[in-house]
This record gives C-alpha cells, structure tokens and sequence, in this order.
C-alpha cells in the first residue's frame, strides 16, 4: 500500500513538474515573440530568458521530489545564483548586480543552508526549528547591513532594522511558547 501511494505521488509530482516546465516555457516564448515583434531583435527579453531558466534549475527538484527535493533545489540554487547574477549583470550592464548580489547571495545562501539544517535536526520539533530560524535571521541581517556598510556605505543599523529586531523576537518567543506549550 506504502509502495503504491509512492508510485501515486512521483507520477502526480511529475504531471505537475511538467505543467510547471511547460508554464515556464510558455512565458519565455511569449516575452521572445514580444520583444523581437516589437524591437526586431531580442532586448529585455534575454533577462526574462536568463531568469526563467534559473527559476526553472532551482524549483524543479522540490516540485518534482517534494520534500525529497529540497536540497536539491538548494545545491541548485547555490551552484547557479552567481552565475545567474553574472548573467544579469551584463544583460543590465551594472557591475553592481553582480558584485553587491554575489556577497548577498552568499550570506543568503548560507542561511537557507542553515534553516535546511535546522528543520533537518529538529524533525519532530517543527515550532522550534521555526523559532529558532527568526532568531537566527538576527545575525543574517547584521551581517547583510555591514556587507552593504562596506560596499554602499549604507547604515548598519536605522530604525527599520529595530523594527525587524522586535518582530523577529517576538515570533521566535511565540514558536517557543508554542513548542514548549505542544511538548
């Protein structure tokens, strides 16, 4: 019974992994006749182009494998963010979108990294592996503010970031509530 419900799931994940694809590939073509009806030639097009396709490397895995995928999809997401963000970089001609993005992505990539981790140690534990993301986007945004400190001479903290502080306190002191209270 176990095996059959499996056989059921992969084959309806593929259906819909494949409605997904062709839904993608729908959008592209359609922003290709755009652009090249309109301009002769293929402009902006190339960025939704570059985009699709990335969008398509990264959630493929977790809609074709389900929980299955979610690595997957993030040794996807790591491996070609940086190329996508080179990519766009030239098709937007801005260095920036590479070199602020890059240092970006790394942080954020670390951290879904360590949410993956968390969720992955703390199986029957859902509530707390939650709360302690929230609290561990606490140090993530510190660490995004003094990367753009650096690089923009952005402020490593304004009232925006307290804001974020508080409200990422009070979820995670209500996950824990919540998990101590479900225990």
């Amino acid at each position: 019974m176990e095996k059959s419900n499996q056989k059921v799931e992969i084959k309806k994940n593929t259906i819909v992994a494949v409605l997904f694809s062709s839904l993608l590939f729908l959008g592209l073509l359609v922003c290709v006749i755009c652009d090249f009806a309109i301009s002769n030639q293929f402009t902006w097009s190339r960025i939704t182009t570059s985009s699709i396709v990335f969008a398509w490397l990264v959630f493929v895995p977790i809609i074709k494998w389900g929980k299955r995928g979610i690595s997957k999809s993030l040794i996807s997401f790591s491996i070609f963010t940086i190329p996508y963000l080179y990519v766009l970089s030239i098709l937007v001609k801005e260095k920036s979108v590479f070199s602020i993005g890059v240092v970006m992505a790394l942080i954020a990539i670390s951290y879904m990294w360590c949410i993956f981790g968390i969720f992955k140690r703390l199986k029957t534990r859902k509530r707390k592996a939650i709360g302690i993301t929230f609290l561990l986007a606490i140090p993530v945004s510190f660490m995004i503010n003094i990367a753009l400190f650096k690089m923009i001479l952005e402020p490593i903290m304004d009232m925006w970031d307290v804001l974020l502080i508080a409200i990422l306190l009070v979820l995670a002191s209500i996950f824990f509530i919540w998990d101590k209270k479900g225990k």
